[in-house]
């Protein structure tokens, strides 16, 4: 009996598994160490949390130290230090005015949490006929429903859904040079649908899995503008952007704007416990009351105190500065290879590097590749892209910009 192959399954794949899977042993810094005895650098950060790397002590004894108290309770009519401590630290670091922090399981729970909130928002004011959502194309927010109706409904990955969900409104997908013209389809559709309309959600500055897509901060403020004169609420989801990753700390910040609800996961806990949350202003949470969710993991202490130690962790360092030395090296590194017959473009923004290809690549016979390089990333359709730890050295990212212009290399001959 094979159990990999035969029976477990794996993200976007299907049993038996046809996509090669790798034994991870152990994992120290920026490695991954394979059964076999390889060992990789980890480009892709285990989809983008692990921003510490791995195996870090200041992490280890945060959690080691919490497990000793109490590594569970329920959160409804319970409450722990861990939790009021992070609650603290979200407040003074996120934009003004948020300051009331909902915990979550995982990215997708929180952007079902901030839909519910929009929608439970409108129904106490009195206007019940505001259930719509409007978000650009492009746009990925998870795979549970309510995260599932408002990403790409043509080009996502869920279009196997598209006759069951929810319908919503979809504009113009903003990108660094058209900025005005997304902002007027946005102000369009506001115009003719803004009594439907509970709120706008986006990725700020990046689309993330919908397309690794970098776009202007005047659509973010833009959108801002637009969504208060048109009476409606505007969600970010700063489930891949947050917590330094584009060289602010929330992507908003780049426009300098506060949402009325933000959505936090992935580094949040830098990788090492599932958690995430939303995070909304006193209004909001004046006006719903009671609002009807309550996770069984909600606030978990040891997710909590992960959160802490890596938000203390990150804090401490001049992970800023760090961040810019990573936007350099990656611009300098895959930028040029725009020149090559099989890139359609190159782009990079803080510790984020992306080549965009003419064609789809082979994920399979790529991957094999990368590891030959000893490196792990994981494209899908016609981007490779990187987003390394922010504790990963020069000469180690060097590695990871050489094995992408290795399998550029390798498509044009």
């Amino acid at each position: 009996m094979n159990i990999e192959e035969d029976h477990i399954w794996h993200p976007y794949a299907n049993i038996p598994n046809k996509v090669s899977t790798y034994h991870v042993e152990s994992a120290d810094g920026v490695h991954l160490n394979f059964k076999n005895g390889l060992q990789v650098i980890d480009g892709m950060s285990s989809w983008w949390c692990m921003i510490h790397g791995y195996n870090n002590n200041f992490m280890n004894e945060a959690i080691k130290s919490q497990i000793d108290k109490v590594s569970h309770v329920m959160f409804g009519g319970l409450t722990h230090q861990p939790a009021i401590d992070l609650c603290k630290k979200l407040i003074s670091l996120t934009p003004t005015g948020l300051d009331k922090v909902f915990f979550a399981d995982s990215g997708s729970v929180s952007v079902e949490v901030s839909l519910k909130m929009a929608l439970q928002y409108w129904q106490n004011k009195g206007y019940q006929e505001k259930s719509k959502f409007i978000t650009p194309r492009g746009g990925y927010h998870g795979d549970t429903f309510g995260a599932m109706s408002v990403c790409d409904p043509d080009n996502g990955m869920h279009h196997l859904f598209k006759g069951v969900l929810p319908k919503h409104f979809f504009v113009e997908r903003p990108k660094m040079d058209n900025a005005e013209e997304a902002l007027h389809d946005l102000d369009s559709q506001l115009k003719k649908n803004h009594e439907q309309i509970a709120a706008m959600i986006l990725e700020p500055i990046v689309q993330g899995a919908g397309g690794m897509n970098i776009y202007h901060r005047d659509y973010l403020k833009g959108v801002r503008h637009l969504c208060d004169k048109h009476n409606v609420l505007l969600i970010v989801d700063e489930i891949a952007t947050g917590f330094g990753r584009t060289g602010e700390l929330f992507g908003c910040n780049h426009a300098d704007i506060s949402p009325d609800i933000m959505c936090v996961g992935k580094a949040l806990t830098g990788g090492y416990m599932t958690m995430a949350a939303a995070i909304t202003n006193q209004n909001i949470s004046d006006t719903v009351g009671v609002l009807m969710h309550g996770p069984t993991f909600m606030a978990n202490p040891l997710s909590c105190s992960a959160a802490n130690a890596s938000i203390d962790l990150l804090l401490k360092n001049d992970w800023k500065k760090r961040i810019i030395e990573i936007q350099s090296l990656l611009a300098e590194e895959l930028l040029p290879l725009k020149n090559y017959e099989s890139v359609y473009d190159a782009r990079v923004i803080g510790a984020i590097g992306v080549l965009e290809l003419k064609k789809p690549l082979d994920m399979k016979s790529t991957q094999e590749k990368l590891i030959k390089y000893g490196v792990w990333l994981r494209p899908y359709g016609k981007l490779l892209y990187t987003m390394p730890p922010f504790i990963i050295t020069d000469q180690e990212l060097l590695k990871i910009t050489n094995a992408m212009r290795e399998v550029v290399r390798n498509l044009e001959s």
